[in-house]
């Protein structure tokens, strides 16, 4: 079964984040707007116990962390993907970093860019229009993460929770 970690932004933020995907983004009804921590994979359902064991401990040592979204940015000329972009704070990098670590090694496809996608899968010209409006735009939003998710893949290409995991610990 194919699994994902993600971070899900406050409602405000996923509204604005929607109001765009709605009509730029073909996976608006597959999953909510997020922040991928870590890119999806494949695991058996004894590889999951082990994961899931993994991802209660990490979250036990995170804390709760800052999510701050700065302004609209692009993955062009290598992916015609939109989103907003999040600042690279120490605790998110930290956060991806373990969650390619120990029963969930791996080596991420890119390089860690913290971001919500807005639009993907357009023409160059537009996303080169979208993308010009984007950033004209002030965007300045900030925000409390205290937990991450574990996501599946039904057969219908929809995201849904396995497991929540709360920063901290919860404390």
């Amino acid at each position: 079964m194919k699994y994902g970690i993600v971070l899900f932004p406050s409602k405000k933020l996923q509204d604005l984040a929607n109001s765009y995907r709605k009509r730029y983004d073909p996976s608006y009804a597959l999953i909510p707007p997020h922040l991928t921590v870590r890119d999806p994979f494949e695991a058996t359902e004894q590889e999951i116990e082990q994961i899931v064991s993994q991802l209660r401990q990490t979250a036990k040592e995170s804390h709760p962390l800052v999510l701050k979204i700065t302004k609209y940015s692009s993955f062009s000329p290598v992916n015609n993907v939109i989103y907003m972009k999040a600042e690279p704070t120490e605790e998110l990098k930290t956060l991806s970093e373990k969650c390619y670590s120990g029963a969930l090694s791996g080596k991420p496809e890119y390089s860690f860019v913290p971001h919500v996608t807005v639009g993907q899968k357009l023409s160059s010209d537009e996303h080169s229009d979208v993308l010009g409006q984007l950033k004209m735009q002030d965007i300045s939003h900030e925000e409390v993460i205290d937990r991450f998710h574990l996501l599946y893949q039904l057969d219908n290409g929809s995201w849904t929770v396995y497991e929540t995991f709360l920063l901290g610990g919860g404390e």
